[in-house]
């Protein structure tokens, strides 16, 4: 029995061929190969994208904190210019956009990455007003001292 879809053909298109029924699974194959290589791309970007301000970290043989959160960094340049992650900030803007990237917890590891040809003085100006802003986990950033070292 024809039906009106079949037409006269009885199943079989104008060429003679027969029609395929509708797919009704999807193939997730390629799917799944586009994501693993977004997941290692990213897996291999990420960590470079940390930080973009270029300072020269002075060298340290101290071994590295542990911690795996994100890092939160405020950096002091070679000029004394303070940048909260890589958008430059005066002093007083520092603690309440700080306050608003940590929700006001102020138990948040923030990391301290100054230039080494600053004045001192500077960098503890900056940790002193995140210590009073109730700031009290922070980490100075150091690069570790090589065999060879370029002192």
């Amino acid at each position: 029995m024809a039906t009106e879809w079949d037409g006269p053909l009885n199943g079989r298109s104008r060429n003679g061929r027969r029609r395929r029924p509708p797919m009704s699974q999807i193939n997730v194959t390629p799917f799944v190969d586009v994501m693993l290589v977004l997941l290692v791309i990213f897996m291999i970007t990420a960590p470079l994208l940390t930080v973009g301000v270029e300072v020269d970290l002075p060298k340290s043989d101290a071994p590295p904190l542990p911690g795996d959160d994100e890092p939160l960094s405020v950096t002091v340049d070679r000029d004394g210019t303070t940048y909260l992650q890589e958008t430059e900030v005066t002093l007083d803007e520092l603690i309440p956009k700080l306050q608003a990237i940590t929700e006001r917890r102020p138990d948040v590891r923030i990391f301290i990455r100054g230039d080494q040809e600053i004045a001192y003085g500077r960098v503890m100006e900056v940790m002193g007003a995140l210590n009073r802003a109730g700031f009290n986990n922070l980490a100075l950033v150091t690069e570790p001292r090589t065999a060879v070292s370029d002192e």
